[in-house]
């Protein structure tokens, strides 16, 4: 079964009132775990790749753990580029024999930003890969998105018609209030639903995605904390919130941060408790195991797409 693109699973999970979890990846041990979570819940799966992680683990050793998860599994996987930020970028990726990118050119204006997204939507539609593009931003830090509060900004309604026409984009990223990184809120989390439903009212039938959209779950804070972490102030986005917005028109919901720190969370307690350990299968192993199980939670309780694939 080769790599798939996001169109048909898109489709499904809008008709279905669920959402796909896209999962960043970095290494052998994320893939696998994420994909053994994948089988053992029959859920489609999207892995995606940022620019960091490209430069962390050079794509095309990345590319063949995901063909030999594929191979393994069974299931419908994509491969995704996560915040291209160049057409040349994405160009790459599509070379890479990636099956979906995102041009996440929203820190130009909002002319330049269609003319970026189209061209990249023109090469990779001739190629019949699918593309994500964003409007608005996103505040918070991760990889290579840095975004200030005071540059975050929400996505307008009003000009989201427009840049789905001019572009002939597959999916947009917007912004309600999710943001980058472990330290979303300050005080109470909120999300602008009257956002997303106005969006949906203007596209209809057409996919949504999340960004920033970590749970920061607390039990992983915890586990890092009483193992030497330092965490203190971090939050995300309630799983009810997650739940709600999937049962919308959000179609991929992008989980990073959650698979951070149930990996960090697993290696610090493996150390604290064995402190003679220098192999590192003895400390990889619970953290796969630790990302396998954080999976299966957000693919049942958060995304709602076990038994989809």
């Amino acid at each position: 079964m080769p790599l798939v693109n996001t169109k048909e699973m898109f489709r499904k999970a809008y008709e279905g009132g669920y959402a796909i979890g896209a999962f960043n990846v970095n290494n052998m041990e994320m893939i696998q775990g994420i994909v053994e979570a994948g089988k053992e819940e029959n859920a489609p799966l999207i892995l995606q790749v940022s620019s960091g992680a490209r430069k962390y683990a050079n794509p095309r050793y990345l590319k063949k753990l995901v063909e030999a998860a594929v191979e393994d599994s069974g299931l419908p996987i994509c491969l995704h580029l996560d915040h291209g930020d160049t057409y040349e970028l994405c160009v790459s990726a599509i070379e890479d024999g990636f099956t979906s990118v995102m041009i996440d050119a929203s820190h130009h204006t909002f002319a330049e930003n269609i003319k970026i997204t189209s061209q990249v939507v023109k090469y990779a539609h001739d190629r019949g890969v699918v593309v994500e593009a964003e409007l608005g931003r996103l505040a918070g830090v991760e990889d290579d998105v840095n975004v200030s509060d005071a540059n975050a900004c929400y996505t307008d309604p009003d000009q989201v018609e427009e840049f789905v026409s001019k572009t002939g984009v597959d999916s947009l990223a917007i912004a309600i209030g999710t943001s980058h990184g472990a330290f979303k809120f300050k005080g109470d989390a909120r999300l602008r639903f009257d956002i997303l439903e106005e969006v949906a009212k203007r596209l209809p039938k057409f996919p949504i995605v999340l960004h920033g959209a970590s749970s920061v779950l607390p039990e992983y804070v915890q586990i890092i904390q009483a193992n030497g972490g330092s965490m203190p102030g971090a939050k995300g986005v309630p799983e009810d919130m997650l739940r709600k917005a999937a049962s919308m028109a959000v179609c991929k919901i992008n989980i990073d941060s959650d698979l951070r720190m149930a990996f960090t969370a697993a290696v610090r307690k493996h150390f604290n408790e064995n402190p003679a350990h220098f192999d590192p299968r003895q400390y990889l192993a619970p953290a796969r195991e630790m990302i396998k199980q954080c999976v299966k939670h957000k693919l049942v309780n958060v995304l709602g797409c076990n038994g989809k694939a």
